[in-house]
Order: structure tokens, then C-alpha cells, then sequence
């Protein structure tokens, strides 16, 4: 018999050590290295095999080929996708536990049935009939929606492979195991080799497969970041578990752009689609509080309004707090730094907390004036014009850059109802492409914009 042997893999980045160490000298991850059993090779595998050279060809002689996508019936997840689900795909879709990831995919796949497509659906954590529950809550019918609870790969491929399926669910890939592998469900191993055998699988029958994944705020169990580069697309569920908005975000995608996001509403009835989100986002707004501004972000091919909330108040402390909720942490210090010095806000002994409402992430830096135009907004214990948005990116010394599609930018602002923007002097974009009874206000740098929004 072989012998046993292990090591210790860490759970963030795969690293393989040979003894026990505290902390992973690759991703600096400190009790991450868990010990893993490592299964002998098969018989007949220790040498190089040599086989007959595969011919190259030419990349010119190569003919275009238009791959139908399959259809989902979720409007914002399809968007994400890039237009559909691609045949032979992999979709690994992960977030924290409890943010919606089985019930977006159990709503997707019973889409799917509704449409006549046949879809297996493993569950390895639940039981037929509480998936059964759950979609009876979901208002999900049946159709050719097929229920398979396993958690040996090797039963879920021999199943999928005698069913005429349009789509294969595993819900969730860390509960997946082999048996030729002595690690434990959830290992990096484990997922490894369930993920790579699913590819293939996916590969030559030209099935999509999407796995659900888990990440916890320790990262102490083998999550999507194992597997990205092993699957085509990685979509991310973000948002406050007890808000009522949740995001959907690409962050690769073979087959389309990492730029869009899906907008959903959690319901007693499910994830619901928000096709308008600036409305949402916008719909509780109090105009006349101090602290407040709306943001024009590009996310993907459409542009989105959202509210910035700024709280300034005395603090108590030596060092004062800087409390982010949505954005950069580091952007905020530096905005304030700029504020200070050269906005003429007064900020050192101040905490400042900052929110944006609906639980979106913000991320581009054509949020910048806003954020600070919030800030000192709520310093100055004045309140911006309900009907103004502003627009730009902030530099160092104070000094407003211009940013893309400033022309979208504006005429989403406009349908909304908004009359005045503030951007950048040097905004991009040719004036017939502006909106028409729209004041646009050009400032150079950011003590202009502050005189602009709080006379």
C-alpha cells in the first residue's frame, strides 16, 4: 500500500507546506494552513506520457462562430452574464452566508423549467424537501426542475450524464467530495479536483454548470477565491444582510464585461429585480438635511444616482473616528486631508461617518465630490439644493479631473428630475451631447465647487 502522506494548504491561496505554520508565507494569512491528505497517484501515472503532437492552425484560417447563449429569465442576472448563460460554461457565484445566493439560483432554475429547459439542481446541504420549502416561498414551480440531494461527485456526474440537461446547479461546490481523496468536504484539495472534474464535464457536453460558493468574513474555508481561475465567470452577492438591497457584481468574465451590475430587492417573496435602481436609491431621500448629496456613478452601461450621507460632529477622542459604510476607507482620509487644506473645511477634531444608502459599493473616483461636498455640507450645517447633483474626481491639490461619459451622466440626472449639476471645468464630452434646460456648472477645484453648492 502507498504510504499516507499530508501536508498543510492554506485555505486562501492553495500554498502547500510540508509543516504546520501559523501563518502562510504567501498571502500573509495568519491561521490558515490546514492539514490536508494528499492521495497517492494512480497506477501508470508516474512517467511523462508521450502521445501523438497535436497540429496547430492558424488563427486567420480560423472561421467566426456565434455560440447561442441560453436565455435566463432574470433580466439583471442575464446583464451580468453578459446576455446569457454560454453552453459549457462554468458560473461560480459566491457571497456571505445568508446574502441570497441559493435563492437567486433556485429562482434562475426554476426560470429555466418554467421556459421547458431541463435543470438538475444538487443540493449537498439540504434536503429534498426543504429545497421543496424554499420554493414554495419563492412561488418557484416545478416544471423539469430536478432535485438531487448528493454530495458525492461521482453519483452527481453519472446522474447528470443520463439526463437530457440544459443547465447543472451545485449548490454548493464546498460540500462536493471524491472519494479518492482523504480530505474532508470544503478543502482545498476537495474543491480543486470537484471543480476541475466539473469542468470537464461541462467542457464536452457543452452544459453550463454554476456552482455556489462561501466566503466568510475569516476566510477560514475554501471560497471562490481558490477557484477563480479555474471557472469562466466569478459573480459576486453583495450588500447589507439586513438591508433590502443586494448587488450583483461581475468580477470575471470570460464572455462579457466585469462591468455591470444587477440590481436586486430582497422580498418575502425573494430576490426581486430593481430595473430603475437611481429610483430606488433616490426614493427616501431627505432633501433638505444637511450632509447629503447625490453621486452620478457609471456601473457597466448605465448610469446610476445615488445618495451620499455625511455625518460631521465634535469628537471626544484624540485621534477622531473616520467611519466608512461603501466606500474606500483610504479614499475618505485623503478627501478630508484635501478638504482641510484646501477646501478651507475645518476637520481635525471631527468625526466624520459617511453612508451610502441602499448598501451599494462605490468604487469609481467620480464619486469624490460628492463625498466631499457631503462632508462639508454637513461641517457647515448647510443644506445642497435638492435639485443639484455633482460630478468629478478630486486630486491632491485640490484641483477637479474630469471623468468619462460625463454627457450620460448629466441625462440620467435630468430624467430623474434633477436641474443643476456641478462637474469638473474640464469635463469631457461635446455640448450637443449635453442635456437641454440643464445648468451645468463648471469649477476647477474643489473650494469653487463648495461656493457653488453651499451659498
Amino acid at each position: 500500500m502507498a504510504k499516507v502522506r499530508s501536508s498543510y494548504v492554506c485555505q486562501q491561496c492553495g500554498y502547500a507546506s510540508p509543516s504546520a505554520l501559523g501563518r502562510c508565507p504567501s498571502c500573509n494569512t495568519w491561521g490558515s494552513l490546514v492539514e490536508t491528505i494528499d492521495a497517492p497517484a494512480p497506477p501508470g501515472r508516474s512517467g511523462i506520457a508521450v502521445g501523438r503532437a497535436a497540429q496547430p492552425v492558424r488563427l486567420s484560417e480560423l472561421q467566426k462562430t456565434d455560440v447561442p447563449r441560453i436565455a435566463v429569465p432574470s433580466g439583471e442576472l442575464s446583464r451580468v452574464l453578459g446576455g446569457g448563460l454560454v453552453p459549457g460554461s462554468l458560473v461560480l457565484i459566491g457571497g456571505d452566508p445568508g446574502i441570497g445566493k441559493s435563492t437567486l439560483v433556485l429562482q434562475a432554475a426554476g426560470g429555466l423549467a418554467e421556459a421547458g429547459k431541463r435543470v438538475l439542481y444538487v443540493t449537498g446541504e439540504e434536503s429534498a424537501q426543504q429545497v421543496k420549502l424554499r420554493a414554495d416561498r419563492l412561488n418557484v414551480r416545478a416544471g423539469d426542475l430536478l432535485l438531487l440531494p448528493e454530495t458525492r461527485l461521482e453519483t452527481v456526474l453519472a446522474t447528470a450524464s443520463e439526463q437530457d440537461l440544459t443547465a447543472l446547479v451545485i449548490d454548493s461546490i464546498q460540500t462536493m467530495t471524491i472519494d479518492e481523496l482523504g480530505s474532508a468536504a470544503g478543502s482545498v484539495a476537495q474543491v480543486r479536483e470537484c471543480t476541475a472534474r466539473l469542468t470537464q464535464w461541462a467542457k464536452s457536453r457543452d452544459i453550463p454548470v454554476i456552482l455556489i460558493g462561501h466566503v466568510t468574513k475569516e476566510g477560514t474555508i475554501a471560497g471562490p477565491r481558490v477557484l477563480e481561475h479555474m471557472v469562466d465567470a466569478v459573480l459576486y452577492l453583495e450588500g447589507e444582510r439586513y438591508h433590502q438591497y443586494r448587488v450583483l457584481r461581475a468580477v470575471k468574465n470570460r464572455f462579457g464585461s466585469t462591468n455591470e451590475i444587477g440590481v436586486f430587492e430582497m422580498l418575502e417573496a425573494g430576490l426581486m429585480e430593481v430595473a430603475q435602481p437611481s429610483e430606488a436609491f433616490l426614493a427616501d431621500r431627505n432633501a433638505n438635511a444637511a450632509g447629503s448629496s447625490v453621486a452620478v456613478t457609471i456601473e457597466g452601461t448605465r448610469p446610476i444616482l445615488v445618495e451620499i450621507q455625511a455625518l460631521v460632529a465634535p469628537s471626544q477622542l484624540e485621534v477622531p473616528r473616520r467611519s466608512v459604510n461603501g466606500l474606500d476607507p483610504n479614499r475618505l482620509q485623503l478627501l478630508v486631508a484635501v478638504l482641510q487644506k484646501r477646501g478651507g473645511v475645518p476637520l481635525g477634531s471631527q468625526d466624520i461617518f459617511t453612508n451610502v444608502v441602499g448598501g451599494l459599493r462605490l468604487d469609481e473616483p467620480a464619486v469624490d465630490l460628492a463625498v466631499a461636498i457631503a462632508v462639508a455640507s454637513s461641517a457647515k450645517e448647510m443644506a445642497v439644493d435638492a435639485q443639484t447633483v455633482t460630478i468629478g474626481e478630486i486630486g491632491l491639490s485640490g484641483e477637479l479631473r474630469s471623468v468619462s461619459q460625463i454627457d450620460r451622466r448629466l441625462n440620467e440626472a435630468k430624467r430623474l428630475g434633477f436641474k443643476r449639476a456641478v462637474v469638473p471645468a474640464s469635463m469631457g464630452g461635446r455640448s450637443g451631447e449635453l442635456p437641454k434646460d440643464f445648468e451645468v456648472v463648471r469649477a476647477a477645484t474643489l473650494r469653487e465647487a463648495i461656493g457653488a453648492v453651499l451659498r
